[in-house]
């Protein structure tokens, strides 16, 4: 913490990926300067939607590491009221598993099938890590993703769902409203709000228009906010600007 402190105090200029993490790191650390905001960008030939991958109805994503912080252990108690409800929905996992560190359980996963209802575990599918040239195909054939967590500084994962016209429940904490409009592009809610999270999801399930409109915004908020040619440009006129102030 000290040497953390000591770098922030003595750079030359400071910069964020999101508003959310910069305000946090100046009350942590008790600092008087201001920070650049840049965000994390995609490549968006890389997440576009493909109409080659058939989206497959009734499915939920979830992708990313299997672990508390990530609202994992929240995401079996919402899956379970969707399963009350509409027992043809299906959730696919994919992604590393890890520890848990408050209980020292060495599996993630293992905790999370503890959770599940017995008839919504059998609409669970967990792949484990894939090579990341193949999850354009998993988010293309997704209904809606779900992403419940309570740690990011400013997830890529929902970008690139965005990028590819995915509508996405997400929660509802610090960064989530720089990536995602509340109910133009997506649904934000708190993960232990597991009814109200569940009926978001059922939402978009059974309405497609809703969907589809959550989908085009998305990925026009993407474009412009995300792709890679908008962040390095930003990135350049940020370090030029830094040169040019240190040159003085």
């Amino acid at each position: 913490r000290f040497h953390e402190k000591k770098a922030l105090q003595n750079a030359d200029a400071l910069l964020s990926v999101s508003q959310y993490t910069a305000d946090l790191t100046k009350e942590l650390f008790s600092l008087q300067r201001d920070f650049a905001i840049i965000p994390n960008g995609i490549d968006l030939n890389k997440f576009s939607s493909d109409d080659a991958f058939e989206v497959k109805e009734n499915t939920l994503l979830y992708f990313g590491t299997l672990i508390r912080k990530k609202g994992l252990l929240e995401l079996p108690l919402i899956f379970n009221e969707i399963h009350k409800k509409n027992n043809q929905v299906k959730l696919l996992l994919v992604g590393r598993d890890a520890s848990d560190i408050v209980s020292g359980n060495p599996s993630t996963w293992k905790m999370m099938q503890a959770l599940f209802s017995a008839d919504a575990l059998r609409n669970v599918d967990y792949l484990g890590s894939v090579p990341y040239g193949e999850m354009r195909q998993h988010i293309n054939s997704a209904t809606v993703c779900v992403f419940p967590t309570f740690a990011e500084a400013l997830p890529v994962s929902w970008i690139e769902s965005m990028a590819m016209q995915k509508a996405i429940v997400a929660s509802d904490i610090g960064w989530a409203s720089e990536v995602i409009d509340h109910e133009k592009n997506g649904f934000l809610v708190y993960p232990k709000h597991h009814k109200e999270y569940a009926d978001r999801v059922l939402k978009l399930i059974e309405d497609k228009e809703l969907r589809t409109q959550f989908g085009i915004e998305a990925h026009k908020k993407a474009v412009l906010r995300f792709s890679l040619e908008v962040v390095v440009k930003q990135s350049m006129d940020f370090y030029e600007k830094v040169i040019k102030q240190k040159k003085q």
